[in-house]
């Protein structure tokens, strides 16, 4: 289901319209959403931002331009949920170009800085450095890099290391 407050951009792509929840949000030019993800009021996705399938996006998430997130990727928007008041909603920032491995949890209140990677299955409870990598339960820096320059020599070189 999408709902009628949902402000699309050109050339987005929903894959399977039926088989998604969004309401209320922003969603870039070009950006794409797979099936069975949901995206709840007040998300603001960027252009050229790709959501894989069975992904949710509460309210007060903003990912900015060209932000890519894996499969099953979860964010959170309360720290300390409760029934016995209302959720205290923390806004969760990620930087453009950064990317989140599938089945990462993404905790409340923190930002992603940009061309950061979190691995997959990792659980973030505290900003992440531009340009690094973090992985782990809870996420740990394993690697931080200068500039993006050398952080894209560091991933054309374990290319180059899987391929051989």
């Amino acid at each position: 289901m999408i709902d009628d407050d949902v402000i699309m951009g050109e050339g987005v792509k929903i894959y399977n319209p039926e088989q998604v929840n969004i309401f209320g949000c922003v969603i870039g030019d070009r950006s794409f959403i797979g099936p069975f993800v949901e995206i709840t009021r007040g998300v603001v996705i960027g252009p050229d931002c790709k959501v894989e399938s069975h992904s949710f996006l509460c309210t007060d998430v903003t990912l900015e331009n060209n932000v890519f997130i894996g499969h099953g990727v979860m964010f959170t928007n309360d720290l300390y949920p409760r029934t016995d008041r209302h959720v205290i909603y923390l806004p969760v920032k990620v930087g453009a170009y950064a990317s989140i491995g599938s089945n990462a949890t993404i905790v409340a209140g923190i930002d992603i800085g940009e061309h950061a990677v979190v691995g997959a299955g990792s659980v973030v409870t505290k900003d992440v450095p531009k340009f690094s990598i973090v992985a782990g339960n809870p996420a740990k820096v394993l690697r931080e890099f200068a500039s993006l320059k050398e952080l894209k020599a560091y991933f054309h070189k374990k290319q180059e290391t899987a391929v051989e």
